[in-house]
């Protein structure tokens, strides 16, 4: 039974605030340059980050290029076009909440329009995250679950892992994102090691916004909505394919306002907050995953619009 890892995905009230380092725009960093021969270079947003974290890779051409291919640590990472400059690509790197330490190599081939190859690589440190460790009393159905549930949380899980490997080829979002609630500045939990009935549990891999029973939920992102139904752990639930490998997640809603299939603006209304599923109290828990890195969120409202 993997239980700790359909834990993962669960969230409860608490009030730690995880401060989010800044995300530096690719173009700011130029001791994070790699060249890539031809007139091709590679910028990263940094070189060293935390588990969790979120990188921008930027590469730049003095000519179009016909073909890019990247691997991140055994992941494809797909890259899209800055409508603002030309021979401008950028893609974003997950580093998963518990990635082990250690150093991380970024690989990257292609060609010019003129045909001339390209290809460098770089280096990335992994530094392990500083989370802080929260003891829980739960439902105790949450922490022994019976066979019929054990069977259910299999069954998502899988659905999850399917689900968020998954890569649409376009990009679907637009401009800046933004937070899911209206009037909060952070969330709080990301990363947190949990301890539920005096059982070690998996980290919390989303940010937590209490709120009052009702209020609207918003999209933080334009994206179509692949997922709209209530699951054993994060109860009525709403997630997001915004393109290109990256997905919100939405948990504990009171109701869902939008159906699979929709393909809704950034601050459309998802569903109202709720105590759906495993929670101690009316909360929205919010997550994000990038090309199957589970991430802060709250990075992703740093960014650019690009």
């Amino acid at each position: 039974m993997r239980l700790d890892i359909t834990l993962l995905r669960a969230v409860l009230i608490g009030t730690f605030t995880v401060v989010c380092p800044t995300l530096l725009p690719a173009q700011g960093r130029a001791s994070n340059s790699h060249d890539c021969g031809n007139h091709v270079e590679l910028r990263l947003s940094s070189s060293a980050v935390a588990q969790g974290s979120l990188l921008q890779a930027e590469v730049r051409s003095a000519s179009s290029l016909t073909k890019l291919n990247a691997d991140w640590a055994g992941h494809i990472v797909p890259f899209w076009s800055d409508d603002r400059h030309e021979n401008v690509r950028r893609a974003l790197l997950g580093v998963d909440v518990e990635r082990p330490s250690g150093q991380y190599e970024l690989t990257l081939s292609g060609q010019l329009q003129t045909g001339q190859q390209l290809g460098c690589s770089a280096l990335i440190s992994v530094k392990a995250g500083r989370f802080a460790i929260e003891k829980l009393q739960v439902g105790q159905k949450f922490v022994e679950i019976s066979p019929e549930d054990s069977k259910r949380t299999e069954q998502e899980h899988d659905r999850l892992q399917e689900l968020f490997a998954s890569v649409t080829p376009d990009r679907l979002w637009q401009g800046r994102s933004r937070l899911p609630l209206d009037g909060v500045q952070t969330g709080s939990n990301f990363g947190r090691r949990r301890i539920l009935n005096g059982q070690p549990r998996s980290p919390h891999t989303g940010v937590d916004f209490p709120a009052a029973q009702g209020t609207p939920v918003h999209a933080a992102q334009r994206g179509r909505v692949v997922l709209a139904e209530n699951l054993f752990f994060t109860g009525n639930t709403v997630i997001l394919d915004h393109g290109l490998g990256i997905y919100t997640l939405y948990g504990h809603l009171e109701s869902i306002s939008v159906a699979v299939g929709d393909v809704i603006k950034v601050g459309a209304i998802l569903g109202r907050v709720g105590a759906t599923g495993r929670a101690t109290g009316p909360h929205l828990h919010w997550g994000l995953t990038v090309n199957g890195a589970r991430v802060n969120p709250l990075q992703i409202v740093r960014l650019p619009a690009h």
